[in-house]
């Protein structure tokens, strides 16, 4: 049986140059960034990865690009989502054939809370899965926003699911229900919303989170401090990145490479997806929070 998993596992974002085009050379920085902040696994790609801008066959080629970079170290969770359900299984192919620890399958929105829509499509997902699968439970307009008893009835009718990320508000709440009704079918839940809701997620048996990329270490440092029975240090570094999370929640993708930019990770903050932007002032905060919040920079080199 496979170690299960648990810790910090920040979603890789996907680095663009001024053109558009994929710059795998911060790609591989990105990771580097990820293993030198003792990160526990990584996730891509996901919606911080800008998935839904990717090609096929981009993505395709960024999970190969990824697995390399890691060779094993870490465990990687796969982002296979996808609406059609053929299509989600090729992605949990591709995890199985890299070795994942685990493919990440959204609860499409297209289906809602119809649970046994939502169960006919897992099994069909999760039909010939090599590799166990993480329900993600998006609120809407991105996911199907599930209740907690029903992702607990989707995952207890479908053998393969074996983790969920919690990410509907109140997170800690539905966490909490989410156990109770699964009766321990599943073997561990994480939560996500940027790691805004860590300290109650964690206090409620989360196995760890999945945040964005940019606070790797910190979040490692948050999450290692937990384990080890050190609540007071992992609520000090909550406290010192709450603030920046909450700049995140509103700039997404163009907060996460920008302070990767800044700490010296990647060269390039193109951003395909939608979203805000940046204004001058906007750009004043930011700095003030990264003075505030005196992250450490990383000695790390973009290639």
């Amino acid at each position: 049986m496979s170690k299960i998993l648990a810790g910090a596992f920040p979603v890789l974002p996907t680095p663009f140059r001024d053109d558009g085009s994929i710059d795998e050379a911060d790609f591989l920085s990105i990771i580097d960034f990820a293993l030198e902040s003792n990160v526990d696994g990584v996730v891509y790609p996901g919606v911080a990865s800008e998935v839904d801008t990717l090609t096929p066959e981009e993505r395709k080629r960024q999970v190969e690009v990824l697995a390399d970079r890691i060779g094993g170290r870490i465990p990687i969770i796969i982002g296979a989502s996808d609406p059609d359900p053929k299509a989600a299984a090729k992605h949990v192919a591709q995890a199985a054939e890299i070795g994942a620890g685990a493919a990440m399958v959204m609860a499409p929105l297209s289906l809602g809370n119809d649970i046994a829509a939502q169960t006919a499509y897992f099994r069909e997902v999760a039909a010939d899965a090599g590799v166990p699968i993480m329900l993600q439970n998006q609120p809407k307009p991105i996911g199907a926003g599930l209740t907690p008893e029903e992702v607990a009835a989707v995952a207890n009718a479908v053998p393969e699911i074996r983790y969920v990320k919690e990410e509907t508000a109140p997170c800690g709440q539905h966490l909490t229900r989410i156990k109770a009704a699964a009766n321990g079918s599943l073997d561990a839940i994480f939560g996500g919303a940027g790691g805004r809701y860590v300290t109650d997620e964690l206090a409620r048996g989360a196995a760890g989170t999945m945040p964005a990329a940019e606070l790797a270490d910190i979040h490692a440092q948050m999450i290692h401090a937990w384990q080890k029975g050190d609540v007071a240090t992992t609520r000090k570094l909550y406290n010192v990145s709450l603030p920046l999370l909450n700049f995140q929640a509103i700039f997404r993708m163009h907060m996460t490479k920008e302070v990767l930019r800044r700490r010296g990770v990647i060269k390039h903050t193109f951003v395909r997806g939608k979203g805000p932007k940046f204004d001058e002032g906007d750009a004043k905060e930011l700095a003030l929070l990264l003075a505030e919040a005196d992250l450490p920079y990383t000695n790390h080199k973009p290639n």
